[in-house]
């Protein structure tokens, strides 16, 4: 079903927006911490994407770019179900923006 998302992270925004140098830290984090499941390119196809359950829609999508970057902070650290919480595998609030930021050119 739908994600429900707190007010909270809906309004939140992305205060490391316009800094590119992220771009490469968000895709090593990517790397390390995302890509095993949501696969090189987002497209929810990772080596252990098919022993999930819950089938994994592609990052590249319109409706997964048309979201609001504080749902995505909170779809990737909070979680849900086989989505695991990442708040303390990616501790630094600028490490979740950089993926956030790398996530934005998986278009």
């Amino acid at each position: 079903g739908p994600w429900e998302v707190p007010a909270k992270y809906k309004a939140m925004k992305n205060t490391y927006k316009d800094d590119a140098s992220l771009e490469k830290v968000g895709k090593m984090l990517y790397i390390k911490h995302c890509k095993s499941c949501h696969g090189g390119f987002g497209e929810g196809d990772g080596p252990k994407a098919a022993s999930m359950k819950t089938g994994m829609r592609t990052m590249k999508s319109a409706e997964f770019q048309g979201q609001s970057d504080g749902v995505i902070y909170y779809q990737s650290f909070i979680g849900r179900n086989e989505m695991p919480n990442f708040e303390s595998k990616v501790p630094e609030e600028e490490d979740r923006w950089a993926i956030v930021n790398y996530l934005r050119t998986l278009k």
